[in-house]
């Protein structure tokens, strides 16, 4: 069982993914981004906060979307950045832009 950490981790291949989603014991936040992307990198420093707002509570991924394509192609993200919470293994919601913290804690929320 994966223990949720206070900063984002990067899963850097499928396989990496596919381990912590599959293994965490709270919601996971993944973040698909890609390093030109300039609203991604606005909203990386709300991502962090987000994070060291929730320890316990929620995993936060960071996927660069031109080192693991796969990844961007299998969930079908055609635009970044992108937000996709899971749960027990499984896509529960995602959001589309850049979001604030609050926001970004807000998606953890029950439902």
């Amino acid at each position: 069982m994966l223990s949720p950490v206070a900063s984002p981790i990067d899963a850097l291949d499928v396989e990496s993914f596919d381990a912590i989603v599959r293994h965490a014991s709270v919601p996971v936040i993944v973040d698909f981004w890609a390093p030109w992307c300039r609203p991604c990198h606005i909203m990386a420093p709300e991502l962090e906060e987000a994070a060291r707002r929730l320890p316990g509570q929620a995993l936060f991924v960071k996927v660069d979307t031109d080192a693991v394509p796969d990844l961007a192609s299998h969930f079908g993200v055609r635009s970044i950045p992108t937000l996709a919470v899971f749960q027990n293994g499984r896509e529960r919601s995602r959001v589309t832009g850049a979001r604030s913290a609050a926001d970004i804690q807000s998606l953890v929320a029950p439902v």
